[in-house]
């Protein structure tokens, strides 16, 4: 009997959480996500349903591939993108359910993302679906159009790049929450040495800006050049980029968020950290307009 369409919309969205999740690892954009989980949407639903022998998988390969056509795509585009690209962040306040695509899992953290996104489309496909979705191999050399032996390859590179880049492993709320009340009192008192003091050795910093807002253009790295660039911006924005926060969850991990200056010299952003041993070891300052516009200010 053929499904009707509202068995049919009931069927998709219960992969609908899922499929998001995905595309998001994938592209690092949620409209992008959004898109190419309604144009698979669409496809279901001008096709006939019995042909389709298993949902999941067919909608995972339709979403996949995609994702991999806007991958290839943003690929070519990152090489004019002023300055390091960051995914888009996810920002949730910190009583508020942060979903199903946030929560518990740990490879959505900015810094396991940043190094995510530093891969090839097809290694970043392949890493993603096996190792964070349980995609077997033949399935994802379906979408990659290539044989399982080159998949597995795939995943494996991805794999190495990850542990050899070691992005800081999240740790507990309580811990996070110490390590920023200690650097945002260090930056509020604009002494280099109480920056210091807090940083951890191999700290650095990633804005992210497409030259569209002021911020580091260049990863900073070093505990002396990392404290210079923050007494640099309390210099050149004043106390209010300390004083004007609010705490938020970004991917799952703690951070703040901050509406602006009233005199608009300081731009809306979304600033997060990971922390190692007790102090932040990556910093991520977001001010790309482009990347706010579903924060919740």
């Amino acid at each position: 009997m053929p499904a009707t369409n509202a068995t049919l919309a009931a069927e998709f969205d219960q992969h609908r959480s899922r499929l998001i999740g995905i595309a998001y690892r994938l592209t690092g954009r949620l409209a992008d996500s959004e898109d190419a989980v309604q144009d698979a949407w669409l496809r279901l639903a001008s096709t006939d349903r019995e042909s389709i022998r298993e949902l999941g998988g067919w909608l995972t390969t339709v979403v996949s591939r995609l994702c991999l056509d806007q991958m290839r795509s943003a690929a070519v585009r990152r090489e004019q993108y002023v300055g390091p690209w960051l995914p888009e962040p996810l920002v949730t306040s910190l009583d508020e359910d942060p979903g199903d695509i946030v929560a518990g899992r740990d490879d959505l953290r900015m810094a396991a993302l940043r190094v995510l996104h530093e891969l090839p489309p097809d290694q970043r496909l392949a890493f993603v679906l096996h190792d964070a979705f349980d995609v077997p191999f033949a399935e994802i050399a379906e979408v990659l159009r290539c044989s399982v032996a080159a998949a597995r390859q795939y995943a494996s590179r991805a794999r190495r790049a990850m542990a050899d880049a070691e992005p800081p492993e999240r740790v507990p709320l309580p811990e996070q929450q110490r390590a920023m009340e200690d650097f945002i009192t260090a930056v509020a008192s604009k002494d280099i040495n109480a920056i210091t003091r807090v940083l951890h050795p191999a700290v650095a910093v990633y804005g992210d800006s497409d030259g569209k807002a002021r911020t580091a253009r260049r990863p900073v790295v070093g505990v002396d050049k990392v404290a210079r660039f923050i007494v640099g911006l309390m210099a050149k924005y004043g106390d209010g980029l300390v004083e004007n926060i609010r705490p938020v969850l970004v991917n799952g991990d703690l951070g703040v968020v901050f509406s602006g200056s009233e005199d608009g010299k300081a731009a809306p952003r979304v600033f997060s950290m990971a922390v190692r041993d007790g102090r932040p070891a990556q910093i991520f300052d977001i001010v790309n307009p482009d990347k706010l516009t579903r924060v919740p200010w």
